[in-house]
């Protein structure tokens, strides 16, 4: 953090009171502000929210735990006034529920602030950052751990699927937590992961995103450089060569920096076979095997370079060679990443999170992979901030290579959306230039009309794939239910 937000977080941090009963979360709904209010219910604190945008898994999980919520922003939501509120980042400053808590002397925290004060700071903070890999690289940590009776607490932005939450409070001493580089909230726009205070860090990746906040890839690694320079020679850093980007913002880091990757870095992973078991392969670093043979229970060349980060970082604090194998072998993956969610008439149905180009293309080249032969069929929603601006027009265009049919959603509608129309992803023109370089795609109306495209065109042996960072409508469930009527 800068000087002066790190002064004035400080100032929040010195303004929480004792005890604390209640806590109140301004857009709660988030993925990590569920998690959070969800971790505060578990420790026996008071919590409310408030967000005008409740979906599943989060609503069912807020009502399971009884936290009361508001389904609108409104000032009167901080009467009687709660002990504590939290902000989430996607609460503005002309939010009518910040205006009003602006004007009491109510504590406040952002989401990361918060965390460090309830649960992080009496921990060993294990962190994964990074433009792409986060969510799988975590889970898998917490697994390993959890595995090797370390019993550590856990984050994640997803569902791990050998938890069923994406969030836990163990008893053990470490605490394995995903890394955002996003900004913070309305009254701090450095990086989240930057309270967190990571005493091991890896960094999976650096590329461009987060177009709404970040003006180019100089920029992106300006946040990583800041991580770099935070952490000091008590810390590890794990830094994938892979990605050159990452490479320049971390070199002069006090941290003990090890670089790994597939392709380039201090330590590797070699001799790479993937099939329907999984992956298999080795671990090498200056040409010499350290360990061979390890099964990595998800496929795709990307989660190895995910699991080659965690063994980096969970060797450099104490975690041995039959521990990590056992934890990969048996790690389950991540809701939302090539998950199988149907198979229908033949034909297989995976749901992914893929947003960017490179996720899109290492994704759709890890089912290629994994199913051999069968025809991949892939469907995108341009959804997320980056996705829906035109600043990946071209790298778009070479991400759904692997794929012999392609199916494009409309660009996802905000509303008082902040793109100008000149500036958003042309979906028309990205079509054509799929097809012009081999996969047949076609930009389609709606949702509604991929269904029915998908349904009357998938044969038994293909596998159809959705891409979105959010629900994409229910494109699986219906995907399924409209292959199973036509096979009547």
């Amino acid at each position: 953090m800068a000087a002066s937000s790190e002064t004035e977080s400080r100032q929040r941090l010195a303004r929480v009171p004792e005890p604390i009963r209640r806590v109140h979360l301004i857009g709660v709904a988030g993925s990590a502000m569920a998690a959070l209010a969800g971790m505060l219910a578990e420790s026996g604190y008071r919590v409310t929210g408030s967000d005008n945008q409740l979906y599943e898994p989060t609503a069912s999980l807020l009502k399971r735990l009884k936290i009361e919520v508001q389904p609108t922003y409104d000032g009167a939501n901080l009467a009687p006034a709660p002990d504590l509120v939290v902000v989430g980042n996607v609460v503005t400053r002309t939010n009518p529920e910040a205006i009003r808590l602006l004007e009491t002397n109510i504590p406040y925290l952002s989401m990361p602030e918060a965390l460090w004060h309830f649960f992080l700071r009496e921990r060993r903070v294990l962190m994964v950052s990074g433009t792409h890999g986060k969510t799988t690289s975590t889970a898998l940590m917490a697994h390993v751990l959890k595995r090797s009776g370390k019993d550590p607490s856990m984050l994640v932005g997803g569902v791990a699927r050998d938890f069923e939450a994406n969030y836990r409070i163990g008893n053990g001493r470490d605490f394995v937590i995903e890394g955002d580089e996003y900004d913070t909230a309305f009254f701090d726009k450095g990086p989240k992961f930057l309270h967190y205070r990571a005493d091991g860090a890896v960094v999976t990746a650096v590329e461009f995103d987060h177009a709404d906040i970040y003006r180019d890839l100089a920029h992106v690694q300006g946040s990583f450089r800041a991580l770099a320079e935070q952490m000091d020679a008590n810390r590890v850093m794990a830094v994938c060569a892979d990605f050159p980007f990452a490479l320049e913002p971390t070199v002069h880091t006090a941290a003990k920096r090890i670089t790994f990757g597939l392709r380039a870095g201090e330590v590797r992973a070699s001799n790479i076979r993937i099939n329907e078991e999984g992956a298999r392969f080795a671990i090498e670093r200056s040409g010499k095997v350290l360990v061979d043979n390890l099964l990595l229970s998800i496929g795709g060349r990307m989660n190895v370079a995910n699991a080659l980060g965690v063994w980096v970082l969970l060797k450099e604090f104490g975690v041995t060679d039959a521990e990590l194998a056992d934890g990969f072998a048996s790690f389950r993956g991540v809701a939302r990443r090539q998950e199988i969610v149907g198979e229908v008439g033949g034909v297989t149905i995976i749901d992914d999170f893929a947003h960017h180009p490179t996720a899109i293309r290492v994704t759709l080249e890890a089912l290629a992979e994994r199913f051999g032969p069968r025809r991949l069929i892939a469907a995108f929603e341009p959804r997320s901030n980056t996705a829906r601006r035109a600043v990946f027009q071209n790298d778009f265009a070479t991400a759904f290579d692997r794929a012999r049919k392609v199916y494009l959603a409309p660009v996802y509608f905000k509303e008082n959306d902040p793109i100008p129309a000149d500036a958003r992803l042309d979906v028309a023109a990205l079509a054509e230039t799929i097809t012009s370089r081999g996969p047949k795609a076609q930009a389609s109306e709606s949702i509604a009309a991929i269904v029915e495209a998908i349904a009357d065109d998938a044969q038994p042996g293909d596998v159809v794939v959705g891409m979105s960072n959010g629900p994409f409508e229910d494109l699986h469930a219906r995907l399924r239910d409209a292959i199973a009527q036509r096979r009547r």
